[in-house]
């Protein structure tokens, strides 16, 4: 297959190769790997999302919280995020060596994200090129860039998404918009913008839905030299050939989320870098058990399969008999209004005898049958919130208003914060959350990580940018 090659493009008032990295929080990009990713010509980008900070001797700080109420534990996590960002920004951009360009990115719907992105921006004049944002719909990404006079890049997974954004708010700072990210929520890694009117069994080919997403931006009056940049399920740049220099498609840019996390400055556990080398196709898992409520895509590890096991190991109740619901459930609750079916209170006593011998409910009017263990793990987690989302399903907190979902909190969920700040620094990979996009099974068989070759960064995009 023939690769007819990429053409930097302006950005941030220079030229850059049309190359993103992929910001992964939490931790898994840093100033590490961002700042050798723009030193090399790209745009790199630093991770906002509680980023680490360091010490007088250079060691991370520990991210701990002391604070009684989720409320305060809330705020010291926006401090955190803060100057972990300001930090990361800072090392990346003296790396970066004046070459390429550094973003940061930001989910929406983390806990304070308007904060923690004006906190950073704030502290950082002039070291950051542009912001990409997505989980979520950032309406007020425009505004607050405009306010800095940063560029904006939103992170859709749609044009009707786009469409919202554009017309809400981003019509109103139409110059700051540099590019928008079409995320491909069958393919990228992490959370994903996809709908409840799309399967999450039945991919969709991503050249209709970018080609559907320049239209709107043509509508609009957005210049067809506004790049869309795809992400997700990128690799080899020669299976994309078609998209380069195509007048349908208009000015295009790649990102890459997954290929990065294997390099020398990335700076992830070894171990989570062994583990990408032996994975399969199929190894990812589009799943809905993050406590945003998006669907995400990680590696299908043990952590994975105890909460699939987990759901599984649910039933429905009423409070009352009614319907099918004729007899009372007997085992891993307390109290006698429980009302299941015949065949659901066996299923539940088998269960049971397995070990899985508490029952907690659910906000659907379900069941989930758990060890002790198990439970005693959710309700800690529970408890120890420290708000790092805007909404979160699995502990019911909300960072405004009243500070609660005012709904039951999920144990068919976990702690997200507590599981990618563990896995990012070091904790077993098997136990929690490791995220990647569907193409890392190409690790395995690319012959360019042979040998158990890991390359640095600069070697990874001068590769990229000769098709492979």
């Amino acid at each position: 297959m023939g690769f007819k090659g990429l053409s930097p493009i302006t950005y941030g008032g220079r030229e850059v190769w049309p190359l993103i990295e992929g910001g992964k929080g939490v931790s898994a990009t840093n100033h590490a790997s961002s700042g050798a990713w723009a030193a090399a010509g790209g745009i790199g980008t630093v991770s906002a999302v509680n980023a680490d900070s360091y010490d007088a001797e250079g060691k991370i700080v520990p991210q701990v919280y002391e604070q009684l109420t989720r409320k305060e534990r809330h705020e010291q996590l926006v401090r955190y995020a803060i100057d972990g960002a300001v930090e990361q920004v800072r090392r990346a951009h003296e790396i970066s060596g004046g070459q390429g360009a550094i973003n940061i990115n930001v989910l929406w719907e983390m806990g304070g994200a308007q904060a923690v992105l004006e906190g950073v921006l704030e502290q950082t004049p002039g070291l950051v090129t542009g912001v990409t944002c997505g989980a979520g719909m950032p309406y007020r990404l425009s505004e607050i860039a405009a306010r800095f006079n940063v560029n904006y890049l939103p992170i859709v997974s749609s044009g009707r998404a786009f469409r919202a954004l554009w017309k809400r708010a981003y019509h109103k700072v139409p110059d700051l918009l540099a590019a928008v990210v079409y995320e491909d929520p069958w393919l990228a890694g992490g959370h994903n913008g996809l709908s409840n009117a799309e399967d999450p069994l039945k991919p969709e080919d991503p050249y209709p839905r970018v080609q559907a997403l320049r239209d709107v931006m043509r509508k609009e009056g957005i210049s067809d030299s506004v790049p869309i940049i795809m992400a997700g399920g990128v690799w080899y740049l020669r299976d994309w050939d078609e998209w380069i220099d195509n007048p349908e498609l208009g000015s295009i840019a790649f990102q890459f989320g997954t290929r990065p996390l294997l390099t020398h400055e990335s700076p992830i556990p070894q171990g989570w870098k062994d583990a990408l080398r032996e994975l399969e196709p199929g190894d990812i898992l589009l799943h809905r058990f993050s406590p945003t409520g998006f669907y995400s895509s990680a590696v299908r590890n043990p952590f994975l399969r105890s909460l699939e096991a987990r759901s599984d190991r649910q039933i429905p109740y009423s409070k009352v008999d009614a319907g099918e619901h004729t007899v009372r459930l007997d085992v891993g609750v307390r109290g006698k209004n429980f009302w299941v079916t015949e065949k659901d209170l066996q299923r539940a006593r088998c269960w049971a005898a397995e070990g899985f011998s508490e029952g907690l409910r659910t906000p659907d009017d379900t069941i989930v049958f758990v060890t002790p263990d198990e439970r005693d793990m959710i309700r800690k987690d529970q408890a120890d919130c420290m708000g790092c989302l805007s909404h979160c399903g699995f502990s019911s907190w909300k960072d405004h208003d009243d500070y609660t979902t005012g709904r039951l909190a999920d144990p068919r969920s976990f702690c997200i914060q507590k599981t990618l700040q563990d896995i990012a620094h070091g904790e077993d990979i098997d136990q929690n959350l490791m995220f990647a996009g569907h193409a890392a099974y190409k690790f395995k068989q690319d012959p360019f990580y042979s040998n158990g070759f890991t390359p640095t960064v600069k070697e990874l995009v001068d590769r990229i940018l000769t098709g492979d």
